[in-house]
């Protein structure tokens, strides 16, 4: 269950948006178009017995379905102000915390993923952090980019097997998400050592 760090990249921000829908733009309203995503992060203390952890902080962020991240500013882009497929939950009893957002897009460099943060803390003191990504199989995001909005975005994403980042994971950060309705639904379980 304890699973490979990797780096946060050059997009978060720390908006601290506690919601479980980070689909919109709370300036404009504006919902980040894609196929819909449920993602839940299921959390435990690894220990002796490994228990949930609840009161976690998860951060998750991630790029639209053209390759977007919000609030930030690239050569592509400038999204700052907005705040699109950002937001953070607290992870309940049984250390879950559930996110509603879209399948992500992709950009150049890099392979299908979503960034996500664990935080603890004592009171207002923060006493850990940990920041990883999770990935999708290359054969279903090549499914998903097929039809809109993604399709617009054209050929050239990067495999998981072409990825440096991806190739840190082991493969242990893999999500592997099922269909519901007209959107999918994934879970993904991690320990923390504290």
């Amino acid at each position: 269950m304890v699973v490979p760090a990797l780096t946060q990249g050059p997009y978060f921000v720390d908006e601290r948006l506690n919601r479980s829908d980070i689909r919109a733009d709370t300036a404009t309203g504006a919902v980040a178009e894609g196929a819909p995503l449920a993602l839940t992060f299921v959390v435990s203390a690894v220990g002796n017995p490994c228990v949930p952890l609840a009161g976690a902080s998860v951060d998750v962020w991630q790029c639209n379905a053209l390759g977007v991240y919000s609030d930030a500013q690239d050569p592509g882009f400038d999204t700052r102000g907005q705040n699109f497929l950002r937001g953070y939950q607290n992870t309940d009893a049984q250390g879950r915390a559930a996110f509603k957002t879209i399948y992500p897009g992709w950009y150049q460099g890099r392979a299908v993923h979503i960034h996500f943060k664990v935080r603890t803390a004592s009171g207002r003191q923060q006493t850990s952090e940990f920041t990883s990504q999770v990935f999708f199989e290359d054969a279903l995001s090549e499914r998903i980019f097929a039809s809109a909005p993604y399709a617009q975005k054209g050929p050239g994403r990067l495999p998981n097997s072409a990825d440096a980042i991806f190739q840190q994971s082991n493969g242990q950060l893999t999500l592997q998400p099922t269909r519901v309705g007209d959107g999918y639904a994934a879970v993904f379980s991690l320990g923390l050592q504290l």
